[in-house]
Parts: structure tokens; C-alpha cells; sequence
């Protein structure tokens, strides 16, 4: 930073400067993903006929910044049965829908609460799929009950201490992962009449799009079980009552955001829940909702000018305060898509939380993000960095301070990345392995992946290779593997409707199209094994594209080495993993193997061995990544090593291999478990052969 500045400019500075744009590769996002998948696994009242739609909601889909301090509490996945439907009251029943639902669907009538907003869901028609000169289509058959059925909730014997408004809230037991909120919606594919004058409406400064506005629209709506505050204790209503949710909608529309947009949302949600919903009255009154209500109005109502003219965060935000200062004096919040719609809901404590808004000044909030916000933001970095922020008695000191973060955030950028992708290679195989792949969780990861990085797709797709190469070697080549390998194969075209539709004719990579019938399990397996392979490496060669050697040293051919291996192909393996020994062994940062049974089958018969003693010392070790991952450097040495041996190499080129492998040791810290077994393992047998010579 050049010049004095003021601390409203040094707080504005730094949140553009370290609030990144990501392209939606995050922990958070990677993890989000595998929760979709593993919902993807469950059926609906155990109907193996029906299945779960999930889909990433909150705020890992909202956002394309990725600030220093998380932004994520948690991550949602909204999911609805693809054996339920919702309609507006009075439409006629689809005879065509997407793909996603089951071959008989259950039809639900929105019906209006005496609360704007609040419906109930009435049962109205069954539809059953019939086949008509190739075309898909639904017969609708009315239900005639005598009364009207309502629907009630799948969260009825829940643990109330689990429920989060509209959402199950799952912890889970490893700190690295985020909790889960999972949401049950009933879907409904209309633009609901509650919110009918939402797309025409008059807009003074574009915002949203005509573009935008139809994709809105198309999105249709959904349903989510929860009674207003009025009918909670009344028990018919708080069980058939339900609320229409816009969360689609509102993953598109934040999307849309220019990135000052979005750093104010994250800005303000972090002051409220810092300052404002720290006491347990407030919580009851004001939430992160109310925030991405406020935004959404100012990005319609505010001209672009007052967003980027004379850009100042803290100015934005105090008077965005102000604003939502006004609405809960006056006890008004008004839903951003149902017009007559009132969002504050509980009065308690709204009078002080007005209070506390409107006494705000830019000088005060700017001051309050140095200490609280930034400050935290200076922890993450090494200590020389936040070692600054010991004394900022002076604007000159504090300005200082904060170019030092700043910096560091800059360029630290790729590494993180990588720590990310590290992360999710491990995470997909880790899923893949342990609940096992059904079309369902196939489908949802193949969806979800491409939104985090592209490339993981491609890795995604070996481990779906090499998974149902183990299945089979164990339990045979099933119709429910054959359903699993046309859709990592690329050529599953329905989810739901499967059962009638399933090919065994399966394109693997760049082989030709193979008929599975026509081959044997060994066969089958190698040819898996072999495509597998060639997804593994062509995504190694993927990665270098985006990151080149900054983040990590990466060579793509160690699978190849593998391979050659197993099949005896003894001076390809040496050559390949030579040439990879040479340029990881100084390096820093490398991939790692994980050895799960699906890439177990491709590993030497030792290192299986070794991972198997680990096992069989402590069962949980797989809880610890050190204790099954294997590096490339290691795995590469070991493979140069044997195929010296087996090559009978001489003892001048044995020694060489021998100091590699102290170097290699030396490398490794003591966490690396399976590594330092392996490098103790063959230097053994280097010793060994040395001392007949």
C-alpha cells in the first residue's frame, strides 16, 4: 500500500485484496459433494423403487469468494423424493417430467395457510409411466379419499435437538468436516402463484436480468416442512403445515452478484453473528436469512453506482444496516419473492437490535473489522506476519500490518489449492470404497464434481473403474455393477427409470465397445484395471495444466509404472520410475496413493502386506491419512528397487538406489507411516542382495 490511508480504505483494500474468486474449489465444496452422493444412497421410506435428489444449497453454493475466515458454517443439502411432486392448486397434472423422477409419482396440491407464504400440501393424484410410440408419458389417476389427505413430515420422529428450522442437522465426528444440514423438500417444477408477480415486476437498474428472471422461473420452487411461529404448539398445524422455499432461486441470483456484492453479504453476516446474535435473544429474532433478504432488495433497489462509485465497505455496509435498522422498528421484513409476506416473525428483542444498527458509523465498523475481523485473519499467517499486529498504534503501523497479510494471502493461493485437491482425491476415495457405488451416488458425483474442479471428474471416474473391478473379483459382475459401469461409462441416460433401460454395452475409455457378456470376470477386471489406469493418467496430466509446479513437483506416469509392473513389463517400470525418482526427490509437496482396496489391487503383493499389518495392529488406522497413503517418491522407489533386484542390477547402481532411499527418509516426518514401512522394507532388501556380492 502506498500513502497514508484511513481505516475504512485499509479495510476496504484488504477484503478485495484476500477475498478470492475461487472457481468453486473448496474443502467445503468437495465435501459437499460426497454428502450429496451419500444421501443419493438412502430411499425413501426404504422403497428400493424411489430415490433421494440431492442437490449442494447455503452458503457453499451462493458463494464464489473465498475470504480468509470461513464463510461456511455448515454444509446443506436439500434433497426431495423422486417419487413426490408438487402443483399449484388448480394446475393440471405433467404428463412428461425430467428424468430425475421415479416411473409412479404421487401428485400434491399447494395449498394456501391463512399465513402469506405457508402451505398446505394436499393429496390429489397418482401418475403412473406408460411407454407411447417411444415416448415416455404419465396417466394421471385422482385419488378419491372422501377427505382431503394432508402431507405430513418424514421429520416427525426426529430428535428435536437436531432440527434446525427446516433442516436435520447431522454432526459428524471428525473435525475436519463440516456438520450437515440435511433439508427433505417436496419439489415442485412451477413458478408458484404466491410469488406470481416476482418476474414481471418493474426494476429500475437491471438487476436481475431478463436472463436471470428465466432461469428463476424455471426453476420452480420447492416445499419444506415448517409450521410459522404462531402454529408450532398447535399440533395439526405444525405438522401439515409447510413453507415455500426459494433456495434454487437464490443460489442463482447470488451467482449473479458482482464480487463487491458478494464481500458485503459475507461482511455483514459476519458483524451480525459476531456482535448481534451472540445473545440468545437476538438469534430469535434476526438470522443470516434476514441478511441475504436485505441484500437481495439493495441489489435491486440500488443503482450500480452506489456499489462501485467511490468504493468504500464499511460506507455499503453501515448504511445497509441502517436500512435493515428501519425494517425491524418498524417490525417489517418483506419476503423478496411473496409480496405480502412478513419475515419478522418474533418481535422479542428487535427493539435493541434496531437500537444497536442505528448508532453505527463508518468510523466504528471499520475500526471493528481491524480488531475483529482482520486480526483474526493475521493468525492464519506464519508469525513474523501476525507478530505485526502486536502494535498498530499508528495508521503508518497498522497499514503495514495489513500489506503483510495481504501479501502472504497473494501467494500462498496455489498451495492451498492444492491442499484442497489433495483432500478431495482422498475424500472420493474414501466414499467410493466404504458405502459402496449405486447409480444414484454415481450420478450425483459426476453432477456435483465439475462445479469444484473438472479434472476430478476424471479421477472420479478411475476410482468408479477400479471399485467395480473389486466388486467383481469378489462378488461377480451383478446387474446392480453392470447399472454402475454404463453410468460411469457415460451411457446411463435415465437415473430413475434404469431398471428397464440398462445396456451391457460398455465404451471404457479409448477402447472399443466391449460387450461385457462377452467377456470373463478376468477379463473384465484387467480391462477395468487398464482404463482405470489411463484415467489416472491422463488426470495427473490434467493437474499440471492449472498448477504447474508452484504448488506441488507432479509427475504423471507412476500408474503407468504400476502397470507395466504387475505385467511384467520389468525395464518399462524401471525406466518410468527412474525418471520419476529423479524429480521428486527434493520435492516439497507430491500426490499421494491411498491404499483402499480399489487401489490396492494394483499395488505389489509387499506394500499390500504392509498395509495389511497396519490394519491388523490398529483397525482405526484408516482414520489417520499417514497410515494409508503411500507418495509417489516412495511408491516410485520401491518399484525402481524391485525391478533392479529382478533385473539383476549391479552393486554400483544398487548403492545409488540405496542413498535415494536415505534421502527419501529423511524427507518424511514420522506421521508418514506406510511410507517409512516401505522405504525400511526395501532398503532391507538392498542390504540384503549387497551383502552376496
Amino acid at each position: 500500500m502506498s500513502g497514508e490511508q484511513t481505516v475504512d480504505e485499509i479495510v476496504t483494500i484488504f477484503l478485495l485484496n484476500t477475498c478470492r474468486l475461487r472457481p468453486q474449489l473448496s474443502r467445503h465444496a468437495v465435501q459437499a459433494a460426497a454428502d450429496c452422493a451419500r444421501a443419493a444412497t438412502d430411499h425413501p421410506d426404504n422403497d428400493a423403487e424411489a430415490d433421494f435428489i440431492p442437490l449442494t444449497t447455503g452458503s457453499v453454493a451462493e458463494f464464489y469468494i473465498e475470504p480468509m475466515l470461513p464463510l461456511v458454517g455448515d454444509v446443506d443439502v436439500m434433497f426431495h423424493d423422486s417419487t413426490l411432486l408438487a402443483i399449484p392448486r388448480g394446475h393440471p397434472p405433467p404428463t412428461q417430467l425430467p428424468a430425475e423422477f421415479s416411473d409412479y409419482v404421487k401428485v400434491v396440491e399447494i395449498v394456501d395457510s391463512h399465513f402469506p407464504g405457508y402451505v398446505h400440501l394436499v393429496l390429489r393424484y397418482l401418475l403412473t409411466e406408460c411407454t407411447d410410440d417411444g415416448t415416455c408419458r404419465y396417466t394421471c389417476f385422482t385419488y378419491d379419499m372422501g377427505s382431503e389427505l394432508y402431507l405430513s413430515t418424514l421429520l416427525a420422529n426426529a430428535d428435536p435437538q437436531s432440527i434446525h428450522g427446516p433442516a436435520l442437522l447431522r454432526n459428524t465426528p471428525n473435525k475436519f468436516f463440516l456438520s450437515v444440514d440435511s433439508v427433505y423438500c417436496v419439489r415442485c417444477l412451477s413458478w408458484p402463484p404466491q410469488a406470481a408477480d416476482w418476474p414481471t415486476r418493474h426494476r429500475n437498474y437491471g438487476w436481475p436480468d431478463s436472463a436471470t428472471v428465466d432461469r428463476v422461473v424455471s426453476n420452480g420452487c420447492d416445499a419444506v416442512h415448517v409450521a410459522h411461529c404462531q402454529c408450532r404448539q398447535d399440533e395439526l398445524e405444525s405438522k401439515r403445515q409447510w413453507r415455500l422455499f426459494f433456495s434454487r432461486s437464490e443460489i442463482v441470483l447470488l451467482n449473479s452478484w458482482m464480487p463487491v456484492q458478494q464481500i458485503v453479504y459475507h461482511m455483514l453476516r459476519v458483524f451480525v453473528k459476531s456482535e448481534l446474535l451472540k445473545y440468545s435473544d437476538s438469534s430469535e429474532s434476526l438470522s443470516n436469512y434476514h441478511i441475504k433478504i436485505l441484500m437481495m432488495w439493495a441489489c435491486e433497489l440500488k443503482s450500480s453506482t452506489f456499489w462501485t462509485g467511490d468504493l468504500n465497505l464499511s460506507r455499503i455496509c453501515v448504511e445497509l444496516l441502517h436500512t435493515l435498522s428501519v425494517w425491524l422498528t418498524d417490525t417489517r421484513c418483506k419476503h423478496y419473492f411473496i409480496n405480502n409476506c412478513n419475515l419478522i416473525d418474533n418481535y422479542f428483542g428487535v427493539e435493541t437490535i434496531a437500537s444497536q444498527l442505528k448508532s453505527l458509523g463508518k468510523e466504528w465498523l471499520s475500526s471493528w473489522f481491524v480488531y475483529s475481523y482482520i486480526q483474526k485473519c493475521s493468525m492464519l499467517c506464519p508469525d513474523s506476519v501476525s507478530s505485526l499486529f502486536s502494535d498498530v498504534s499508528t495508521i503508518r503501523k497498522l497499514q503495514n500490518a495489513v500489506s503483510a497479510v495481504v501479501y502472504w494471502r497473494l501467494n500462498t493461493a496455489l498451495k492451498d489449492t492444492w491442499d484442497v485437491i489433495h483432500f478431495a482425491q482422498l475424500l472420493i476415495t474414501v466414499d467410493v470404497s466404504q458405502p459402496s457405488l449405486t447409480v444414484q451416488s454415481c450420478i450425483c458425483w459426476m453432477t456435483e464434481l465439475p462445479k469444484t474442479y473438472a479434472p476430478l471428474t476424471v479421477f472420479f471416474t478411475a476410482v468408479g473403474f477400479l471399485h467395480v473391478a473389486y466388486k467383481i473379483s469378489r462378488t461377480g459382475f451383478t446387474d446392480e455393477l453392470m447399472d454402475v459401469l454404463a453410468t460411469l461409462a457415460g451411457q446411463f441416460v435415465s437415473t430413475c427409470r434404469r431398471r428397464s433401460q440398462c445396456s451391457s454395452e460398455l465404451s471404457l475409455s479409448q477402447q472399443p465397445t466391449v460387450s461385457a457378456t462377452d467377456l470373463n470376470t478376468s477379463e473384465l477386471v484387467e480391462l477395468l484395471q487398464r482404463s482405470a489406469v489411463e484415467h489416472l493418467t491422463t488426470y495427473r496430466q490434467l493437474v499440471p495444466r492449472d498448477f504447474g509446479s508452484v504448488a506441488a513437483t507432479i509427475v504423471t506416469t507412476d500408474f503407468e509404472a504400476l502397470h507395466a509392473y504387475k505385467h511384467g513389463d520389468y525395464q518399462r517400470c524401471l525406466q518410468l520410475s527412474a525418471q520419476n525418482v529423479h524429480t521428486l526427490l527434493y520435492a516439497v509437496r507430491m500426490h499421494y496413493i491411498a491404499t483402499y482396496p480399489e487401489f490396492v489391487q494394483l499395488l505389489d503383493d509387499d506394500i499390500v502386506s504392509l498395509t495389511a499389518l497396519i490394519l491388523i495392529v490398529n483397525p482405526e488406522c484408516r482414520d489417520c491419512s499417514g497410515n494409508v497413503l503411500i507418495s509417489q517418491l516412495t511408491l516410485s522407489l520401491y518399484l525402481m528397487t524391485q525391478c533392479q533386484l529382478k533385473l539383476r542390477h549391479s552393486v554400483t547402481s544398487l548403492a545409488q538406489t540405496l542413498d535415494y532411499i536415505e534421502v527419501a527418509q529423511r524427507g518424511h516426518t514420522a506421521y508418514w507411516t506406510l511410507d517409512h514401512l516401505t522405504l525400511k522394507l526395501i532398503k532391507r532388501k538392498v542390504l540384503t542382495r549387497l551383502s552376496v556380492f
